[in-house]
């Protein structure tokens, strides 16, 4: 069976993300190739910030009848039009499921519903595992039939027990890190090792209301509006670019309680849209900001 046969099944698609200087005629030579080699576009949305003077584009084609081989398709465009524009690029195709890790420690909301939608096939993803420096939520990803790895940590056997969690991720070919509610802070090295590839959750009262029940001060303060933050993990704490946020207004009404009721939803939500959007390719980050395509 030749590649062109087998690029014809299954209905596989390929992603292309491009970030370079801006000038004319990209767009142009990018279809342009595209259509020579008879790839049928399905999906194009590119970006320009005028400040940085900087290019930005998703596009995504089927490869059913695409004349350049699934293997092939790097390199010729590598050494045509990446190199003519200098582009930064990846190229990456929807039949390849990546391999996600979630991180836990006490808090269910978020590690269930990244489970539940899993189970549903919501996400083209596959979850190997997941690890928590606490037993408590082993019983969940038992219900979810997902291997459960505890690793008790403390200040003295940090760096070893990161080192173990990396070993595993690289056995179990991890991809990428969510952290769903994991209440440690990783090492620079550990970061690393996942550049952009980490995915934190956070509530969006940080920095205003740091510590262990952000929820009370808030509700002291009398808030008005709370919300969500995911972003990719950087050395920086919580200071990575932003992939997904979300708002909700409250009033005095709302004890604190329902508070984080309120925060618990927002988070688990922003958290998935975030999740979505890596998983689909629909990221590109430049100077700690991120692009991200509809």
């Amino acid at each position: 069976m030749t590649m062109t046969n087998m690029n014809q099944q299954n209905g596989v698609t390929a992603i292309l993300l491009i970030h370079c200087a801006d000038r004319k005629g990209i767009i142009a030579k990018v279809t342009s190739f595209l259509n020579e080699h008879n790839g049928n576009i399905i999906y194009l949305e590119q970006h320009v910030d005028k400040q940085q003077n900087v290019f930005f584009m998703r596009v995504e084609w089927q490869l059913t009848g695409f004349s350049i081989p699934k293997e092939k398709i790097s390199t010729i465009f590598g050494e045509g039009i990446a190199a003519e524009y200098n582009m930064h690029w990846r190229l990456y195709f929807s039949d390849q499921k990546p391999r996600m890790a979630v991180f836990v420690s006490k808090m269910s909301h978020c590690l269930y519903d990244i489970l539940s939608r899993y189970q549903a096939g919501e996400w083209q993803v596959e979850i190997p595992l997941v690890i928590s420096n606490h037993e408590d939520l082993a019983p969940v990803a038992e219900r979810f039939g997902i291997p459960f790895y505890l690793f008790r940590k403390n200040d003295e056997n940090k760096t070893e027990t990161e080192e173990l969690e990396l070993k595993l991720l690289q056995e179990n070919n991890i991809d990428f890190v969510v952290l769903a509610r994991y209440m440690q802070i990783l090492s620079s090295g550990f970061i690393k090792a996942y550049p952009d590839r980490i995915i934190n959750i956070h509530h969006s009262f940080l920095p205003a209301f740091p510590g262990a029940k952000p929820y009370h001060s808030a509700y002291e303060r009398g808030v008005k509006i709370m919300g969500a933050t995911s972003h990719y993990v950087t050395e920086q704490l919580d200071a990575g670019p932003i992939i997904a946020q979300d708002v909700t207004r409250i009033s005095h009404t709302d004890s604190v309680n329902n508070l984080m009721r309120r925060g618990q939803d927002l988070e688990k939500i922003v958290l998935s849209r975030a999740v979505y959007a890596h998983i689909n390719r629909k990221i590109l980050i430049y100077n700690n900001r991120t692009i991200v395509f509809s």
